[in-house]
């Protein structure tokens, strides 16, 4: 959006920098991690319509402004907002790459870092988003379905792509590859009622089959008991995934790409058909496709 003759230095400021694809924000919170928007020209010019929030999470190349950008069309025409947030490798100075994937690492909540950012966005247009979507393709599907069961009371649809390892909604297993320990270890139990009531989608190639990066040995630092349990690869853990959810009476939208690989952009036109579908409420019925 161009500043408009006349326009003051404030206003000259939110058109260049704070419409459209924004730049990097440092978050308040916790400055180890920023965020970029899309917003909409609406969410100025028309303060009073409904305005959602679409949160798109990076995967373990941390591509942020392809995560923002693969959306930003989809927020222009469905006046939504686009948070990508951006959690940097080894924020505790030891490389680590992996910690926003389980949601705990040392002192730091992701899942609060999020929600943090979530806030600060918010208020930086005079919004508040109470319920909001979330994307995630690879390191980034780890974190949505993990964080779809920490805050299912703040999420209207969710959309997992692909993630390397799941967290099954297994009591016999401890956290990480199930629940049975999980409120020692967040403080508070899963809330399945408001989990049903959460629309959740998954995607992933067809050709997404490869398990080099993805098995966990037992000398791995993130390996424990049922680790490599729910699958050899991406397509059979996904699906297992799906299979826990549903026994817990989740509906689960299932798309597996023909001939794509592990590669977001594949499933990126399947992603924004299910959320488009969400916000039109034209939802087809769940299950496989």
């Amino acid at each position: 959006m161009l500043p408009r003759v006349g326009d003051g230095p404030k206003e000259r400021l939110r058109s260049l920098y704070l419409t459209g694809e924004t730049t990097i924000i440092a978050c308040k919170a916790d400055p180890r991690f920023c965020y970029t928007l899309y917003i909409p020209e609406s969410a100025w010019d028309e303060p009073d319509q409904e305005l959602d929030l679409l949160v798109s999470v990076h995967g373990t190349m941390r591509l942020q402004s392809l995560y923002r950008d693969a959306f930003s069309g989809f927020g222009r025409f469905n006046n939504c907002m686009i948070l990508a947030p951006l959690f940097p490798v080894g924020v505790r100075g030891d490389m680590e790459a992996g910690g926003y994937k389980y949601m705990v690492e040392g002192e730091i909540r992701y899942d609060e870092v999020l929600l943090a950012m979530v806030r600060e966005a918010g208020d930086l247009i005079g919004r508040s988003f109470e319920k909001f979507m979330v994307f995630g393709f690879s390191g980034g599907g780890h974190f949505t379905h993990r964080f779809l069961y920490l805050h299912p009371d703040r999420l209207k649809a969710v959309s997992i792509g692909a993630p390397g390892s799941v967290t099954l909604l297994d009591e016999t297993m401890d956290w990480w590859p199930g629940i049975r320990n999980f409120s020692e270890v967040f403080g508070r139990g899963i809330d399945f009622e408001a989990l049903k009531q959460v629309k959740v989608h998954m995607s992933v190639g067809a050709l997404d089959t490869e398990d080099w990066e993805i098995t966990f040995p037992e000398d791995s630092p993130k390996y424990i008991p049922g680790a490599n349990s729910a699958g050899k690869n991406r397509n059979d853990r996904l699906h297992r995934l799906r299979e826990t959810m549903e026994t817990r009476g989740v509906d689960v939208w299932h798309d597996t790409v023909p001939g794509v690989a592990h590669d977001a952009r594949g499933v990126f036109p399947y992603v924004e058909r299910f959320f488009t579908d969400v916000l039109k409420g034209r939802l087809p019925a769940p299950g496989a496709r």
